[in-house]
């Protein structure tokens, strides 16, 4: 299988598009393992990088919801 961001000829990975990086961040809130994801190494760093600006903005959650 190929990188998403491969197929999709995508240049950088923005972190406002909030959207397409919740396909990437597991219901508990942690970035999922590439090899889940089959995202190559170059796209893995902008996509975490990506991540960790949303989550410092706001627009993504530190830790997931917490199940009583």
């Amino acid at each position: 299988m190929q990188c998403f961001f491969c197929s999709q000829n995508v240049k950088a990975v923005d972190y406002k598009d909030i959207e397409t990086l919740k396909r990437f961040v597991s219901s508990q809130a942690k970035i999922i393992d590439p090899k889940h994801t089959n995202v190559c190494a170059k796209h893995q760093r902008m996509l975490s990088q990506a991540i960790k600006r949303a989550r410092y903005i706001g627009l993504l959650p530190f830790v997931g919801p917490f199940n009583k």
